[in-house]
């Protein structure tokens, strides 16, 4: 079972990136995914999750309404989209799986993919 987060880089304000999150061993139809990210210093925070029975989306306040969550369950991956970066977004990024398809308890993680917004 594993998670590969990619997609992350280096963006100007106001750019755009979008995350991938891919699995293998294992078929995400079934499993919440989450989208986590952890600045220097700081402690981790949920940015988004999605869930397994109807794809319904949850974000951080911090992120509404620039971050949209989607799932593409015939490739097996999540995405992230981030449109008008902020320099506060810089953070590694990190996509879990919750078995229960909730998105409360994350049992599997990726390696997590940096994302730095230059101002």
């Amino acid at each position: 079972v594993q998670l590969q987060a990619s997609g992350g880089g280096l963006v100007q304000t106001g750019g755009s990136l979008r995350l991938s999150c891919a699995a293998s061993g294992f078929t995400l139809d079934y499993y919440a995914i989450g989208w986590f990210r952890q600045a220097p210093g700081k402690e981790r925070e949920g940015v988004s999750s999605i869930s397994s029975s109807d794809g319904s989306a949850l974000y951080a306040e911090s992120v509404k309404g620039r971050f949209t969550i989607s799932r593409d369950n015939a490739k097996n991956t999540v995405y992230l989209q981030m449109n008008r970066l902020k320099p506060e977004d810089t953070a590694v990024y990190y996509c879990a799986a919750d078995p229960s398809g909730v998105g409360e308890v994350y049992e599997y993680w990726g390696q997590g993919t940096q994302v730095t917004v230059s101002s």
